[in-house]
């Protein structure tokens, strides 16, 4: 009887693990037959994000922001940090002094030069993106000073003047177009002094916004401004555009910065904001002209 229910144990045994194998190869088989579905592989910036910072010339502030808002509605991965609008000179300082950035944008091709003798900059990224003109402009309610002024009547001595000191480019390029009409001493349009019946009629700003508002609120008859600060300004108005011969060529040089961790984003930022449709819309808004 022993016998009988030890044999019957072993069988019994012997059934339940065949049908479990059978279960288990079954599982595989359909398994092997359903293909596993891996989620699709995310691109890098869109599974962590980047973050870019942009040194920018003070003139840029409002176009560059509403492009920056365009490019990361287009772009969510992308977003900006709180982009440093001041004069292209001070930029310069302050990532001598170890500010970091992904990109500058000057307003002067000098101060670029500057960035990339002191290994500011990736040359091999550098563009000039924007050309610009230099204007003279006059309160918006000023009616004494007639359309059409020319830099010998702007330099009469009739007339209170107020320009960017040298850190600010306008500031510099004006210096250039007055050195043509003997009203500045240094035809760099730095390092001299002002001469002439205005020698003591100059007043010396820190940015362009501010010479701007200088003429604005009446506090001098002219300003010498970029023709894009009274789109971004208003409350002026052009008496004339300062003659191109009188100054070298306004434009405006782009960069990534050296040795930048977000090259690759930085890059991409750059070629779309000089070539997309809406983009260019923005940029002509606000005055400029991509070069």
């Amino acid at each position: 009887m022993k016998s009988w229910k030890k044999a019957t144990g072993v069988a019994v045994c012997a059934l339940a693990c065949a049908a479990l194998a059978m279960t288990v190869l079954g599982g595989c088989t359909k398994a092997a037959e359903e293909p596993t579905q891996e989620a699709p592989e995310q691109p890098a910036a869109e599974q962590q994000g980047v973050e870019l910072q942009i040194f920018a010339a003070n003139s840029l502030s409002k176009a560059l922001d509403e492009v920056q808002a365009l490019y990361t509605e287009q772009n969510p991965e992308v977003t900006f940090a709180d982009t440093q609008y001041k004069a292209s000179g001070e930029l310069v300082e302050m990532l001598k002094a170890g500010s970091t950035a992904d990109i500058f944008i000057s307003a002067s091709k000098g101060k670029m030069d500057d960035a990339a003798e002191a290994g500011l900059i990736d040359d091999a990224t550098r563009f000039d993106m924007f050309v610009n003109d230099l204007v003279m402009v006059t309160s918006a309610d000023n009616t004494d000073i007639p359309d059409g002024l020319t830099l010998e009547e702007a330099v009469s001595g009739d007339y209170t003047i107020c320009v960017g000191d040298e850190s600010v480019p306008a500031g510099n390029y004006a210096c250039q177009s007055l050195a043509t009409v003997g009203a500045y001493s240094d035809a760099s349009g730095k390092g001299g002094e002002f001469a002439g019946a205005v020698a003591d009629k100059v007043v010396l700003d820190t940015s362009v916004g501010n010479v701007c508002k200088h003429a604005e609120s009446g506090d001098v008859d002219i300003a010498f401004v970029f023709s894009s600060d009274v789109y971004r300004f208003g409350g002026v108005k052009v008496l004339s555009t300062v003659p191109d011969d009188t100054h070298k060529p306004i434009v405006y040089p782009a960069a990534v910065t050296a040795d930048d961790a977000n090259l690759e984003a930085a890059q991409a930022f750059l070629d779309w904001a000089a070539n997309d449709p809406e983009a260019l819309v923005v940029w002509q808004k606000w005055g400029f002209e991509l070069a």
